[in-house]
């Protein structure tokens, strides 16, 4: 199977359904468990695990930095990165000569399943990928028909670290809150994540925060909302998101549709 990974330019020769996949995409990694090609996985990145329960393939990578030889190592036949912060590396690997293949960054919910597909399609599981992508489009349908009357208005912050960032309407955040049954402060705004800016973010009136937060870099939703005077605007009404398997607000798998249910229900129970 010739294969063009789009950005990358490299042409890949696969086997009709390759033997070795190393996947430094955590959601990529939920997705070839979810079709049964949990077994093809021979390389992950420490993330992984958080949303394949007893994954026992070896970390041979993070998300930015990787040495090609280790990957070399586990002799992938096929390796799978993403864009964003994640490019530059996918170039070094694709520049060492390893198999790697680039999926995007979705920029929506209709992002998240092309990718699904496209894993399917390189692993010869499209058939499974097809169907489980048919099975979320529905899970997202039945939310979306069930959205409640009043949305109410969420503003979400993504902390990184030292880096954090506001999504807006062109990420796939967007859609989980949107699915979640919120409305998005920030949907018209044409960026996918962009620094903070709190003052902006008070003239839209929210009357949630929505926070995600990494284990080494814990934030308290509550203190922020002290610290900005938002008080009267927001109050208690904040939900903080993390790493957790249906409960991670950046987490592109299979399992977003479990976190748009999670929010919708924390969104409904303190309302």
């Amino acid at each position: 199977m010739r294969v063009q990974s789009p950005v990358l330019g490299n042409v890949l020769e696969l086997a009709a359904a390759p033997a070795r996949v190393v996947s430094l995409v955590s959601s990529a990694t939920e997705v070839l468990a979810a079709i049964g090609a949990g077994d093809l996985v021979a390389g992950v990145s420490p993330y992984c695990a958080r949303y394949v329960p007893g994954l026992t393939a070896p970390v041979v990578g993070d998300y930015v930095h990787a040495d090609p030889e280790a990957i070399r190592a586990v002799r992938p036949d096929l390796v799978l990165v993403t864009d964003g912060v994640q490019l530059p590396l996918a170039r070094r690997l694709a520049d060492a000569g390893l198999p790697t293949y680039l999926l995007p960054v979705p920029q929506s919910r209709f992002g998240i399943l092309e990718n699904l597909v496209a894993v399917g399609a390189l692993t010869g599981r499209l058939h499974e990928a097809r169907a489980l992508a048919g099975r979320l489009e529905h899970a997202c349908a039945e939310l979306a028909a069930s959205a409640p009357p009043r949305r109410p208005r969420v503003y979400a912050e993504l902390w990184f670290g030292r880096h954090p960032r506001r999504p807006g309407g062109r990420s796939f955040v967007h859609d989980l809150l949107e699915l979640a049954g919120a409305e998005h402060v920030l949907a018209d705004e044409p960026f996918a994540y962009a620094p903070l800016d709190v003052a902006d973010a008070a003239r839209r009136a929210p009357e949630w925060l929505v926070v995600f937060q990494e284990p080494e870099f814990p934030v308290d939703p509550a203190v922020l909302v002290r610290e900005r005077g938002w008080e009267r605007m927001v109050g208690d009404r904040v939900v903080l998101s993390t790493v957790e398997v249906g409960r991670n607000l950046i987490h592109d798998g299979p399992s977003f549709v479990e976190t748009a249910r999670w929010l919708r229900a924390a969104l409904a129970g303190a309302a």
